[in-house]
């Protein structure tokens, strides 16, 4: 499994953790806002807010939170404007980074962005220099003890899938999609009634950067210190760190 989707795993345990502070939830509220501004209120019309809400719904946040948010990006309520950017850089053995982020103040975000780079060995680029690496894909991990590998198969490519990946060591099975598929490959899995334990619309390296020791150490403490900042929606990164190395700093 590729370093990015181990760190998802490693990332989702973690939001449960940020959601008892509620860090979590003002994240998600940012997004719910925006999308319903960019796209309308509703989330059968705008695909972006479906998935917005589906994550929230997932991170246990109350459903007149989520309707608040909604109504203050439709203008039905006041709400402060959030802009979008998007930021690149290397982390250390040139990793490739792309940080999302929805902002009221850009000065503040891009001098905190680039104070984490450059804390953890790292350092911010142009527009443009990494973002070429990625690919903007659905992914979905499904517990291997949950289903059978060939219905799982069948039902997700038939449902639009483009790949499924197996590796030995892991516990989940990878199904891979174009981000319009999304839903209606999720939908095949639980149609199933398999167990799914991650899934999102996601920035897929093409490439990627082993490391190991203290490079890794040092990749994932960027990875954790961009993810904290309240700006940041998320994080995508090109390297390959070791399911051990990466349970290690997880744990």
């Amino acid at each position: 499994m590729a370093g990015h989707s181990k760190w998802a795993q490693i990332k989702h345990k973690k939001a449960r953790e940020d959601a008892k502070r509620g860090k979590v939830f003002t994240k998600l509220t940012r997004e719910i806002i925006t999308a319903a501004r960019i796209g309308g209120g509703d989330p059968e019309k705008n695909p972006r807010l479906r998935q917005a809400i589906q994550a929230a719904k997932a991170a246990n946040m109350p459903s007149d939170n989520i309707q608040r948010a909604i109504k203050k990006g439709t203008g039905e309520l006041e709400s402060v404007f959030y802009e979008e950017g998007t930021f690149e850089g290397y982390g250390p053995g040139g990793v490739a980074v792309l940080v999302k982020v929805l902002t009221d103040n850009r000065n503040r975000t891009v001098s905190e962005i680039r104070h984490i780079f450059s804390k953890h060995n790292g350092n911010l680029g142009e527009s443009g220099c990494v973002s070429y690496l990625f690919e903007n894909r659905g992914i979905i991990h499904v517990a291997k003890d949950s289903v059978d590998e060939e219905k799982l198969m069948e039902a997700v490519l038939e449902a639009g899938a483009e790949d499924m990946k197996s590796e030995e060591e892991s516990t989940v099975y990878e199904v891979i999609c174009a981000p319009q598929d999304f839903d209606a490959v999720k939908s095949a899995v639980a149609e199933l009634g398999a167990k799914i334990e991650y899934a999102e619309v996601t920035m897929v390296p093409q490439t990627t950067v082993k490391l190991s020791g203290k490079q890794a150490e040092q990749m994932l403490k960027l990875m954790s210190a961009l993810e904290d900042n309240d700006d940041v929606q998320a994080v995508y990164a090109n390297f390959d760190i070791s399911e051990s190395d990466m349970e290690a700093f997880g744990g």
